[in-house]
C-alpha cells in the first residue's frame, strides 16, 4: 500500500497516476493549478488557493462540474486518505491540477467521452523545501535574469498555469551565475521588478515593506498574507514599481511562496542587501506567521533538510539545477 492521487473519481496509487497524451494540458499546456500546504497537518488557506483556481478555470473556459465546495471535501479526502502513509511530522503538499481535456479531434479514442481532468495528488512538503532550511541563514542571491515576466496582456500570469516555459528559462539562466543559492527575479516589459519563479518578491526600507504591483506577476496566496500579517503587527505594507536601485538600497529583502513562506534575500547579483543577513522585519513576519500556525517554520523546515539528507537517491535537473550531475 502506497499514498494514492485522486483522478476523475477514482483513486490510484501514485507510480501509477498519467494523464493522456492527448489531454490539452500536453499540447497546450492548457492546465490551471495549485499548490497548498498544511501546518500541524491542518490545510493553510485552501479556500483562498480553489478561489484562485476557480478564476483560471472561469477566464480559461474549462468546462469543470465540480463544484469549489465539492472541490474542497475531496481535498480533505485525499488528504485523509493518505495520512497514514505519512510520517507524524510530515506536512500535506496538496497538488491540484484541472485541464480541458483530451482534445475534441480525439474524441473517439475515448469513445466520444471527453472530460476536464482533474489531479490532485497529495506528497510530503518536506521533499519540496528539501535544502532549503540553509537559506534561512545564508540568504538568498536573487540574479536579475534577461527572461523578462510575460506581460499580462499576452500571458496573464495572474491566472496560476502551467505554461511556465518562460520561468524554466530564467532558472536555467540563473543557475549560470557563479556562487550559490542563486534564484531567478524576473523584470517585467518595463523595466521594474516582477516576480520569482514561482515566488513573489519584497523589499524594506525605512519600516516600510514593499512589493511589485500585481499587474504583470502571480498575485500569490503567501503574498497576500504578508499584507494580513503586516496589518496585525502595525507595518505598513505597500504595492509599488521598483527598479533595481531600490533593491540594492533597501534594508532587506525577501521571497514568499507557498512552501517556504518566506525566505531572506540577501544579495541581488552577488550585492550584499542590508547588512547580508535576515532582517529584523522579514523575522519578525515570519515569527508572526509561525505564531498564528503554531509551528516554528524555520525549525521545521531545517528538521525537514535533515531528514532528507542523503536519502534523495536521485540525480538529474531539478527546477534549481541542469545539466549533468556532478
Amino acid at each position: 500500500m502506497s499514498r494514492s492521487v485522486y483522478m476523475n473519481g477514482k483513486y490510484v496509487s501514485e507510480k501509477d497516476a498519467k494523464i493522456s497524451i492527448f489531454d490539452s494540458a500536453l499540447m497546450f499546456g492548457d492546465m490551471v493549478f495549485e499548490m497548498t500546504r498544511s501546518f500541524n497537518k491542518k490545510q493553510f488557506k485552501m479556500r483562498e488557493h480553489l478561489e484562485r483556481l476557480y478564476a483560471g478555470i472561469k477566464i480559461l473556459r474549462i468546462p469543470m462540474k465540480t463544484t469549489i465546495e465539492q472541490m474542497e471535501k475531496i481535498c480533505g479526502e485525499v488528504v485523509e486518505k493518505n495520512d497514514p502513509y505519512f510520517e507524524k511530522t510530515d506536512e500535506h503538499r496538496l497538488m491540484i491540477n484541472v485541464s480541458r481535456g483530451p482534445l475534441a479531434i480525439y474524441s473517439p479514442v475515448f469513445d466520444g467521452k471527453l472530460e476536464p481532468t482533474l489531479v490532485i495528488a497529495d506528497f510530503p512538503l518536506k521533499w519540496t523545501v528539501s535544502g532549503m532550511g540553509k537559506l534561512f541563514d545564508s540568504g538568498i542571491n536573487a540574479v536579475i535574469t534577461s527572461q523578462r515576466a510575460i506581460p499580462s496582456n499576452l500571458l496573464d500570469a495572474k491566472i496560476k498555469n502551467r505554461s511556465r516555459l518562460h520561468y524554466q528559462m530564467a532558472n536555467i539562466e540563473a543557475s549560470q551565475f557563479k556562487g550559490e543559492n542563486n534564484w531567478a527575479l524576473l523584470l517585467d516589459p518595463d523595466g521594474f521588478v516582477a516576480e520569482g519563479t514561482g515566488d513573489n518578491f519584497f523589499i524594506v526600507k525605512d519600516g516600510v515593506i514593499m512589493t511589485p504591483e500585481g499587474r504583470n506577476i502571480l498575485r500569490g496566496i503567501s503574498r497576500e498574507y504578508v499584507f494580513e500579517l503586516a496589518g496585525m503587527m502595525g507595518l505598513e505594507c505597500v504595492e509599488k514599481n521598483m527598479e533595481q536601485y531600490d533593491v540594492y538600497t533597501a534594508d532587506e529583502a525577501f521571497m514568499t511562496g507557498t512552501p517556504f513562506c518566506i525566505l531572506p534575500v540577501t544579495k541581488l547579483n552577488g550585492v550584499t542587501i542590508g547588512k547580508g543577513v535576515m532582517g529584523k522585519t522579514t523575522k519578525k513576519l515570519l515569527d508572526k506567521w509561525g505564531e498564528t500556525v503554531g509551528v516554528d517554520i524555520i525549525s521545521q523546515i531545517k528538521k525537514f533538510n535533515k531528514e532528507t539528507e542523503g536519502l534523495k537517491g536521485v540525480a538529474g535537473p531539478t527546477p534549481y539545477r541542469f545539466g549533468e550531475p556532478e
